[in-house]
């Protein structure tokens, strides 16, 4: 478990798939995010219990409340120790969470865990342009822009340009 000012992160449970199934079918949850064709929570637990434990190359943590509330998901990914270099994804689904700094630290804790036990030396992501409140929680963790992917989101019949930012060790504020 790592522990924060205002989460605990933990691993993943099969039991967990009743928070991913209801954030996945929230439409403003998913607005800004990759969703998957909808699944059933009898595929989701499966998913979940089938899943190769975490290992260097890939971890991914729920983020709770100080109060044991599931209220997120985070995970580093494509970690490779040749480049020192991972992808980070962060979400929280649960809506009355939003603006609160729930999503700022558990940014902070979980890129702090890559620097200090991963020995990465930088995280990227992407982020669609117009997902102004997640670009401000980034960039007041140290992210800063690196690039840009231009039309390469739709939603809604638009197409929206992602935004790429990433974050050297030395960077985390």
């Amino acid at each position: 478990m790592l522990n924060g000012d205002r989460v605990r992160m933990r691993a993943i449970e099969p039991s967990d798939a009743v928070h991913l199934l209801r954030w996945h079918t929230d439409p403003e949850v998913m607005r800004w995010l990759e969703d998957p064709y909808p699944p059933s929570l009898a595929a989701l637990t499966r998913q979940l219990e089938e899943r190769k434990p975490d290992s260097y190359e890939s971890l991914t943590l729920m983020i709770d409340g100080l109060d044991g509330r599931t209220v997120g998901i985070c995970a580093l990914r494509g970690a490779e120790p040749e480049t020192g270099d991972a992808t980070l994804d962060i979400y929280l689904g649960e809506k009355d969470t939003w603006g609160q700094g729930f999503a700022t630290d558990a940014m902070r804790v979980i890129c702090r865990y890559g620097f200090q036990k991963m020995r990465l030396h930088r995280i990227s992501l992407s982020v669609v342009a117009e997902n102004a409140a997640a670009r401000r929680v980034y960039e007041k963790v140290g992210f800063v822009e690196e690039g840009r992917r231009r039309e390469s989101f739709r939603r809604d019949g638009k197409w929206h340009d992602q935004i790429l930012m990433g974050l050297l060790a030395n960077e985390l504020r």
